[in-house]
């Protein structure tokens, strides 16, 4: 059996019991110092007090210069120690014989049996009473000099008592204020982290139709602040992608039904009545061309799945910047001319990638240039290092794209001009696979456009850079026709 798992505890839980536990350890710490400080001014008040007691009795001792004073010891000795009911003495001569007793029962039966106590100050306990107590050795000053034991012993257990009041008191006093502690430290804890659970409280409510929810930032504390932002930042973001899936899905349904609705009225119209060979083939190619249309928008969406998804082969080869942009402006010089266009290609570099790729961007943007410039304007292409990279642009004159749609020129089914009419068969796919394209080869594609004049710029890395510094999150675009984004493009070379 696997052993059991402890039960998890909250962050409050812990914070209340690491407060509780460092402020009792804190307390602890002051209560021994505390006590240990108490306990040695006892211990000095006490040596003092049995010092002075035994000073008391040398006095004594030294006034006795007279046999008659000498007989007279014992009531001196008592007459001196009335009153002192903490003090013991045994006195004893030098054979050992004892000659003065007082309170004799509070001393060890040692003792009182006439073992001497070693030297300094000795502590015992005798009928659960602590005594401390000296041994010292004083002459009477007679002419026949007399050496005297005596013994004395102090009674210290007011002081122990106080002592055990105070050590019993500290550790009730230590216990509640460790709780205190605790339950304060509960209590901060839960109020720091209400940021969090202001986070679960939004995060349960959130769903598919409720993506606006954001937290407070204001009264977030400053060690929350981050978390907040992060969270608010990931609200925005899963509410911009819900939008777009949303956009996304309305324009597929729109895109498709076009298609299919002319191909399911030509050929209701077909099956209306009786038509001849050349009739039916006639509605054939006009079915094709509709069949035709959907396979390219289902190869481009098929193409930015996959761009999505990372299935993608390594892009490798040498490709030479200026000879696809001159085969393109080849390619496209028929409709230049009937636009009264004309394109330029100006520069050279080389990058690391896939040539089908590129062509493909490279004629998305080109197609776009051409069917949006002014007659009478030129469509020119770049190309040339940058940094430590290699910058291609595309630039033509036409109508200005506004501001705002410049971010989403290259979200998919996006078209600047969604007031007007759209003209030719394109899907909106056109820019979302270039910059799938600039992508997968590591660079970055963005689009500018003011007084008239629009331009695409391409920055991508030069071919010195290593195969493997390569983004390679894309796949092959393969021999897909084109899209324009700002309408319909003619088909690409690839």
């Amino acid at each position: 059996m696997s052993p059991a798992r402890p039960l998890p505890r909250s962050l409050t839980a812990r914070f209340a019991i690491l407060f509780a536990g460092f402020a009792a350890s804190l307390l602890l710490l002051v209560g021994v110092v505390l006590q240990r400080a108490v306990e040695m001014h006892f211990d000095e008040l006490d040596e003092h007090e049995l010092g002075a007691k035994q000073i008391m009795l040398r006095n004594l001792v030294g006034r006795i210069d007279s046999p008659l004073a000498l007989a007279a010891m014992r009531e001196r000795f008592d007459d001196l120690l009335a009153g002192h009911d903490n003090i013991a003495v045994l006195v004893r001569d030098e054979g050992g014989r004892l000659l003065y007793a007082m309170r004799a029962e509070r001393f060890a039966p040692a003792q009182r049996d006439g073992t001497p106590l070693s030297e300094g100050v000795r502590h015992w306990t005798e009928g659960g009473v602590e005594h401390i107590g000296r041994e010292a050795a004083f002459v009477i000053p007679l002419a026949d000099a007399k050496p005297l034991r005596v013994l004395i012993g102090l009674d210290i257990s007011h002081h122990s008592h106080f002592l055990t009041e105070v050590r019993n008191r500290l550790w009730i006093g230590i216990s509640l204020a460790a709780l205190l502690a605790g339950a304060l430290g509960w209590l901060a804890a839960r109020k720091g982290l209400a940021p969090l659970r202001r986070v679960t409280a939004t995060a349960r409510r959130l769903s598919a139709e409720r993506l606006g929810e954001r937290l407070s930032e204001e009264d977030a504390p400053a060690e929350m602040r981050e978390l907040v932002e992060a969270f608010n930042g990931m609200l925005d973001r899963l509410e911009t992608a819900f939008r777009r899936l949303n956009e996304f899905s309305a324009d597929i349904a729109h895109e498709l039904r076009t298609p299919v609705s002319n191909l399911m009225t030509e050929t209701q119209v077909a099956l209306s009545r009786a038509r001849t060979a050349e009739a039916y083939r006639e509605t054939l190619h006009s079915n094709l061309e509709e069949f035709d249309r959907l396979a390219r928008m289902i190869a481009d969406m098929l193409f930015l799945a996959k761009a999505d998804n990372g299935l993608l082969p390594r892009p490798a080869e040498r490709v030479g910047l200026e000879a696809e942009a001159r085969a393109l402006a080849e390619f496209y010089e028929a409709l230049a001319e009937e636009k009264s266009v004309r394109i330029s290609v100006e520069g050279a570099a080389a990058v690391t990638g896939d040539h089908l790729m590129l062509r493909r961007a490279l004629s998305n943007l080109v197609s776009n240039a051409l069917r949006h410039a002014r007659p009478g304007t030129t469509v020119a292409i770049r190309i040339g290092p940058h940094g430590e990279g290699v910058r291609l642009s595309i630039t033509n004159e036409g109508e200005t794209i506004p501001s705002e749609q410049l971010p989403r020129l290259f979200e998919r089914f996006h078209r600047a001009e969604l007031a007007r009419a759209r003209q030719g068969e394109g899907a909106g796919l056109g820019l979302a696979i270039t910059r799938s394209i600039v992508a997968a080869h590591g660079g970055t594609v963005r689009a500018e456009s003011s007084s008239g004049v629009t331009t695409f710029t391409i920055d991508l890395p030069d071919i010195k850079a290593a195969p493997g510094e390569i983004d390679h999150s894309l796949p092959c675009a393969g021999k897909a026709p084109a899209s324009g984004e700002r309408g319909a493009a003619p088909d690409s070379p690839v």
